[in-house]
């Protein structure tokens, strides 16, 4: 269990232990264990003769759950949308496909599939030997096999 840091009178805040930048965080920028810690805090500095009501403990505690949980299922979305759009990418390689560009539709063999960011852009040759670089992979409108 982590140690609590009581607060001193004087001062406005208590001292905050550094998060770990890996942690799922919320919206305020603090880690799961930090709102644990505030919780645990507020319970060792309460009134004994005012305590905390049982009923707004546990539905702090649910929220600080649900506010984890929100956080970790965001992370693994990114998780998987970046790796769909590497199976999407390693799809077309060496496929024939027409690219939306603006107003107008490249058609070309994708030669490349580059992924920055979690976006993917396919690198084109065209019929006539034109090699066109960083087009959305998005933007592809139709894919067909190689001739």
């Amino acid at each position: 269990m982590q140690e609590v840091t009581p607060v001193t009178p004087g001062t406005n805040t208590p001292e905050t232990p550094a998060v770990d930048p890996g942690d799922a965080t919320d919206q305020f920028g603090l880690s799961f264990e930090s709102l644990l810690q505030i919780v645990l805090t507020q319970l060792t500095f309460q009134d004994p003769l005012e305590p905390m009501d049982n009923f707004e403990f546990v539905s702090q505690l649910a929220q600080f759950s649900q506010i984890q949980l929100s956080q970790t299922t965001n992370d693994n979305l990114e998780r998987l949308v970046a790796a769909q759009t590497t199976a999407q990418g390693s799809a077309v390689l060496g496929r024939t496909v027409d690219v939306t560009a603006g107003a107008t539709t490249l058609t070309g063999i994708v030669r490349a599939v580059a992924f920055e960011d979690g976006t993917g852009t396919v690198t084109l040759e065209t019929p006539n030997g034109q090699t066109i670089s960083g087009l959305p992979l998005t933007n592809i409108s139709q894919i067909r096999e190689t001739p």
